[in-house]
């Protein structure tokens, strides 16, 4: 399992994080490159080009890779980093998580409210289990999250998970088994981190 929340694969590459010097799964890390004006820009989606500079998610490391100016000892360059880099990663995460999610919902592998996740926790549809950080406790026991690793996805608020389905909040969602499941639940374990809440992705119960 890696520290972002992702369980790691034996042929996955792994990354160098240039806080920690720990190497891991890019699931658990940040990449960073150099934008335009020798700026830092953080890369969310993994896509942007230029060479990858890996912080694993977590204010704490990326407000000191900043501070430590460690993003221009990796680029070997004088770069800087932008005020409120961190405040903007975890913008950029919370985003692509309600993305992800939305795109499951478009998908029909997503469903919203307490009937309807009940019905697929019952007849098994569910791989996943999100629940508003902000719900009633009382009332979020009452749905039990799927068998396996990382199925509790509970750092979101009622609000941000509305945002992905239309509504002005959800408070109970579940995901189908897939691609889109996966890159949920990875996205949201960085986003946890990056809130402080290690336990914002948990197993279900076996």
């Amino acid at each position: 399992m890696t520290r972002g929340g992702r369980r790691a694969h034996a042929d996955e590459p792994e990354r160098r994080c240039i806080v920690t010097g720990e190497s891991q799964p890019r699931g658990g890390l940040v990449r960073f490159v150099v934008g335009p004006g020798a700026t830092v820009v953080p890369d969310i989606d993994g896509k942007l080009p230029g060479r990858g500079i890996w912080v694993s998610a977590g204010r704490e490391n990326i407000e000191q890779a900043a501070k430590k100016r460690l993003f221009a000892r990796a680029a070997k360059a004088p770069v800087t980093a932008p005020e409120g880099l961190a405040d903007l990663v975890h913008d950029l995460l919370s985003r692509r998580v309600i993305e992800l999610i939305a795109l499951a919902r478009k998908a029909g592998q997503a469903v919203a409210g307490y009937e309807k996740v009940r019905d697929w926790l019952q007849t098994g549809e569910a791989a996943v289990l999100i629940q508003a950080a902000d719900g009633s406790e009382r009332g979020k026991t009452k749905l039990r999250p799927p068998e396996g690793a990382q199925s509790h996805v509970t750092c979101l608020t009622a609000g941000e998970i509305g945002l992905a389905f239309g509504r002005e909040h959800v408070i109970h969602a579940a995901l189908a088994a897939g691609g889109l499941s996966a890159r949920v639940v990875e996205e949201a374990a960085k986003l946890a981190r990056m809130r402080g809440q290690n336990g914002g992705v948990t197993a279900g119960e076996d």
